[in-house]
């Protein structure tokens, strides 16, 4: 009986270690930060006299592809693009070229940071496949930088291509054909590397190529130029500054928007004392208008008097352009006359106090309208009307800590249509002096006058405060509201005290704007000195791309 019981020794032990072992979890191990790498390829890398249209890429790791249409760069371009399959992970990409390749020429196929491994997303950063059909790979290399002509910051994925300077080259060549070589600026660079060149004269281009064809279509992108032709070799680092030029006037067909405005489209740009010549006729009758702008839209408001018709017909010149328009009138409710504050409620110092109203004015009645200040004391004003843009403006002195009404008695003002007002009441406030900052730039090395000191938001799209001045280099810019400014000049060489745009045709480049290095930071009852030195270019920094960590999950038991 005892020999029996000692069988079941060994068993008692298992249990006995089992119930005694310590209670954890299994880890996935370190997170894998190394990116794939190029194991073989056929032919091979930097291979010449390539005769074929396939090419094998065999990686390290499992790998997958992203945004190869955005990331792929390939030089010279190819008429059509090659199949690179699969597009699902794997440790092999196939490269099938559907082009004929030009004799004696280096190709490179810059992937850009497409390729990464399959579980983490580690980018093969740059990876190129060169290869040419001569008997040596093309070497030289071309280097720059791009910036934005007149933003603070350039966009991303801009082109950079180099067209040779032969007989075939002419003004409408980047219009119509690919360039000879081409790089990308791709997602977080402002730098630019065009490699594997061959010596030779070249134009250079920089584009916003939006439908990535290659050619340049000045209605919707941004286009930089060198007016010099390039020699390669060269040790030159070049700048290309992006800008959207103005096109050409023209006008779109007309289309009702009310029983007594139309509203007319346009490409081109409209200086405010430049309107077209526009007449607007029923049948024979050419009637009265009005021509107002569209806020922040590139279209014109055309007022006319309310009336019983089918069609009426527009004739419009500007410049050189003229056309003739027909179309359908029905039978639509009128605008009616009404006033809105812009300030509803603080009127900042360096702000005058604005009315926008709903249909043209014509006359103003100052005696109708009252001014007062919080102790009903009556307060001295002037009016102002711009009638492009429909705003009427409230001249006054402003003194701190100040209550306002304004008020309208019937009759005040009349629009285009003989409406008059009913009675109506704004009311507005200021602050303290000290709730704003004042700041005082100094102008250092300026090249020339006239300049055109802006002061705008943090972004650089809205302006704040502007300034022209053709000799003076200190510019003060009192009560500003707190708050962190972007700071530039702008060289103004036509002296029209506008920023204007350069042209390709032309060979014109944009007026040269210079942002100050950093943000300008306005505190409440701050008196700021700033000097701002123009020989110093504003360079932007790189974005930093944040990097997501995904975590892995932690079994336990």
């Amino acid at each position: 009986m005892l020999k029996n019981n000692f069988k079941y020794i060994p068993l008692l032990l298992l249990i006995l270690c089992v119930s005694c072992a310590k209670r954890g979890s299994i880890t996935g191990g370190l997170k894998d930060t190394i990116a794939p790498t190029l194991k073989s390829s056929f032919p091979e890398n930097y291979s010449v006299n390539f005769k074929g249209n396939k090419i094998k890429l065999v990686f390290d790791e499992n790998i997958k592809l992203k945004n190869l249409n955005k990331q792929l760069i390939i030089s010279p371009p190819m008429k059509n693009e090659p199949l690179i399959i699969p597009t699902t992970p794997t440790k092999t990409l196939t490269i099938t070229i559907n082009d004929t390749l030009s004799p004696n020429t280096t190709y490179s196929l810059n992937f850009g940071q497409s390729i990464a491994d399959n579980n983490e997303g580690n980018p093969f950063n740059q990876f190129k496949y060169v290869f040419s059909t001569g008997d040596y790979i093309d070497s030289l290399a071309l280097g720059g930088r791009v910036k934005d002509a007149y933003n603070k910051e350039v966009e991303s994925f801009v082109s950079i291509m180099l067209y040779e300077a032969n007989e075939k080259f002419n003004d409408s060549t980047i219009y119509k054909e690919s360039p000879r070589y081409i790089t990308n600026t791709l997602d977080s660079l402002k730098t630019f590397r065009l490699e594997n060149l061959k010596t030779g004269n070249y134009h250079l281009i920089a584009l916003k190529d939006n439908n990535g064809n290659n050619k340049f279509n000045p209605k919707s992108e941004r286009i930089g130029f060198s007016k010099q032709i390039i020699k390669i070799p060269s040790d030159t680092v070049f700048e290309l500054e992006l800008f959207k030029e103005t096109l050409p006037f023209k006008a779109f067909k007309p289309t009702q928007a009310s029983g007594n405005r139309v509203l007319l489209g346009y490409e081109g740009k409209i200086r405010k004392n430049e309107t077209p010549k526009i007449i607007l006729k029923n049948k024979n009758e050419i009637l009265p208008i009005v021509i107002t702008k569209v806020a922040k839209k590139d279209s014109l408001q055309l007022w006319f008097k309310p009336l019983k018709t089918d069609s009426l017909s527009l004739h419009i010149e500007k410049d050189k352009y003229k056309k003739d328009f027909s179309f359908k009138i029905k039978n639509q409710k009128n605008d009616t006359l009404s006033l809105k504050a812009v300030q509803s409620g603080i009127l900042n110092f360096r702000e005058r106090f604005t009315l926008e109203s709903n249909t043209p004015l014509v006359h103003f009645d100052n005696s109708k309208m009252k001014l007062i200040d919080k102790d009903s004391v009556a307060v001295a004003f002037t009016t102002a009307y711009d009638d492009y843009t429909q705003e009427l403006f409230i001249d006054f002195k402003k003194e701190e800590s100040q209550k306002y009404s304004l008020k309208f008695l019937p009759g005040a003002v009349t629009d285009f249509f003989e409406k008059k007002n009913d009675t109506l009441t704004f009311s507005t406030s200021t602050r303290n002096n000290a709730d704003y900052g004042n700041l005082t730039v100094s102008l250092k090395n300026v090249n020339r006058f006239p300049v055109i000191i802006e002061l705008t938001n943090e972004k650089g799209d809205i302006v704040v405060a502007s300034q022209y001045t053709e000799a003076k280099t200190e510019i003060d810019f009192n009560l500003l509201e707190p708050s962190l400014y972007t700071l530039r000049a702008i060289y103004d060489d036509n002296k029209n005290k506008e920023w204007d745009t350069g042209s390709y045709l032309e060979k014109r480049q944009a007026e040269e704007v210079v942002y100050f290095s950093k943000g300008v930071d306005v505190r409440i009852n701050w008196d700021v000195n700033q000097s701002f030195d123009l020989s110093i270019p504003y360079t932007p920094e790189p974005k930093k791309k944040k990097e997501k960590e995904k975590e892995k999950s932690k079994g336990s038991f």
